[in-house]
């Protein structure tokens, strides 16, 4: 079957909209996160406190927000706009709006009020001052929750527009509001605790200017929306029908992160920290290649519901573009994962000012983001299968499905998390079980797991490795399910047949780069390696006959 040009076009172009505004947010996330390692030390009590905290209200958002919205409301705005019902269409959005904003309201006003208890649910396996420290930061960054849910709106309604940069490069000025206040922090030499207080305040700051630089543009392109919660439009409880399964279905990755973090807090003191490291480099791909190239099909997926055939095209080329950049980027993870989280988190935190990120954070870092980036590829085309389901009306199944995916995450992870928590860093080095019985199967004794300063340990990889399983798992349910709805081709073969002998080559000449220049300084080995593998990767591919890769050579100019 011929690929429809002009609609792979057309989706390219937003997709690369997508991708621009999320790889600018991304790059601002980044440069926080090396701020936060320069000033914020691994194992200390503020650096675990803020990742436990941060992530109670980023569930939240993450829920109510970008991900249930995306599922609810665009595919049925999307569709009224296109019967030219712009009125309608708007009366319907301001309706959710306005419940969106008393439903959020009260979730803050509870979480402030109630901030303990929550904490004491979320934090178990924590006691002393990082709980009681975690408790206000809580506190503090609810408030923040709302302001992002009501971006996530406002994001809802521009893509429906087409309207896709601005609300994915929002975020660079939540990470701006962070890094500015962590810069006061560092200037000012506050301690760990008042540190972690500060960038909270940031995340709070960032949060409202976030929601504020998008809503002129909303009022631009839908000035007909007015809040309200009388609608006589049956769409209006489609969307609310539609929420609550699109909420789990969606969410399930920052619900898995979740339930990662609650494990988490019966292993070993650090291992919060080492998570939000790892996170920051899991999601990059992700956000930058799954959810670019989900964001903009979404619309065109519902707009095609009805056609079998434009359906499988549209599907075929957005998964393959997912997997032809995310399969190399696990690549660079596994085998120069070491050089990349050295030279992001010691190098550039270095030359910010700060010595807390050290090699025994860099090998506990990269040792969990290669356990995660065995799942990279089905977590970022999930994403793409969940919306052509959304796209045909479908969200129950996703749900059921991601539902199942949390199970298995959390059993495997209980399997896996305490036997790797045994395994220690010192001096750049991974040790063994040290005094403790290898026939340990729970969580080690309190006086290690709850005491910051002590070396490193690697409980994390055995999430990372959990998480990789259930992805796998999710994806594979999914495309069942959308075969036996639509029944549209596997993509998995093809895609093996087009990218395996490119892959190979890259792990090949990845694996010979870091052997022989593994021992030079970041700065200058992963350009190198991560270049090198880089280039035959696309070359390879280009020769197999992926278009991407053609593409991708054709704009510097190579012709083969």
């Amino acid at each position: 079957m011929s690929e429809p040009e002009v609609d792979s076009r057309a989706g390219g172009r937003a997709a690369l909209l997508v991708a621009a505004g999320i790889f600018l947010s991304r790059i601002a996330g980044l440069a926080r996160e090396i701020a936060i390692a320069a000033l914020l030390p691994v194992n200390s009590v503020g650096a675990e406190a803020f990742r436990f905290a941060v992530r109670i209200p980023n569930t939240l958002q993450n829920l109510l927000g970008e991900g249930a919205l995306s599922a609810s409301l665009i595919p049925v705005y999307s569709r009224m706009l296109d019967e030219d019902r712009e009125e309608a269409a708007a009366k319907v959005a301001g309706v959710i709006a306005t419940l969106l904003a008393l439903l959020t309201g009260a979730l803050v006003f509870f979480g402030v009020v109630a901030a303990r208890p929550i904490t004491a649910v979320l934090v178990p396996g924590r006691r002393g001052p990082a709980f009681e420290l975690t408790v206000d930061l809580v506190r503090i960054m609810f408030p923040g929750t709302g302001f992002l849910v009501l971006s996530a709106w406002c994001l809802g309604v521009l893509n429906s527009h087409r309207r896709f940069f601005l609300s994915y490069v929002a975020p660079v000025i939540w990470n701006l509001a962070q890094i500015a206040l962590l810069a006061f922090a560092g200037l000012r030499g506050f301690t760990d605790r008042s540190t972690a207080m500060a960038l909270a305040w940031g995340l709070v700051i960032g949060s409202l200017a976030q929601l504020l630089v998008q809503l002129p543009t909303v009022r631009a392109v839908a000035p007909a929306i007015s809040l309200g919660i009388r609608s006589r439009f049956a769409e209006t409880g489609e969307v609310l029908r539609r929420f609550v399964p699109a909420t789990l279905g969606r969410g399930i990755v920052q619900l898995s992160a979740l339930v990662d973090q609650m494990l988490a807090t019966y292993l070993a003191f650090g291992v919060a920290t080492i998570l939000g490291f790892t996170q920051v480099l899991y999601l990059l791909p992700i956000s930058l290649f799954g959810m670019s190239v989900a964001a903009a099909e979404l619309p065109e997926l519902t707009r095609t519901a009805g056609d079998r055939d434009a359906t499988d095209d549209r599907l075929r080329i957005a998964m393959r573009r997912v997997v032809f950049f995310v399969a190399f980027t696990t690549i660079a993870y596994m085998l120069a994962g070491r050089q990349i989280v050295s030279l992001l988190f010691e190098q550039l935190a270095g030359v910010v000012g700060g010595d807390s990120f050290d090699a025994d954070a860099s090998i506990a870092v990269w040792l969990t983001l290669a356990a995660y980036s065995l799942g990279l590829v089905p977590a970022a085309t999930s994403r793409v299968v969940q919306n052509a389901l959304y796209a045909h009306g479908d969200v129950r199944g996703p749900a059921i499905i991601a539902l199942g995916r949390l199970i298995v995450s959390t059993v495997v992870g209980l399997m896996l998390m305490f036997q790797f928590d045994l395994l220690l860093i010192v001096d750049a080095a991974v040790q063994g079980l040290g005094d403790l019985s290898p026939g340990l199967v729970g969580p080690l004794p309190e006086e290690i797991r709850d005491t910051d300063g002590l070396p490193l340990r690697l409980g994390a990889v055995g999430l990372g490795l959990a998480s990789a399983v259930a992805s796998w798992a999710q994806l594979g349910l999914l495309e069942r399910r959308l075969r036996r709805r639509v029944e549209v081709r596997s993509w998995i073969g093809t895609s093996l047949r087009w990218l395996g002998p490119a892959v190979a080559g890259s792990a090949v000449a990845m694996t010979l780069g870091v052997v022989t220049l593994g021992s030079i300084t970041p700065v200058v080995s992963v350009p190198l390696v991560v270049g090198g593998g880089g280039a035959i990767y696309v070359v390879i591919a280009h020769l197999r006959g992926v278009p991407e890769a053609t593409r991708l050579l054709h704009r510097f100019g190579l012709r083969f």
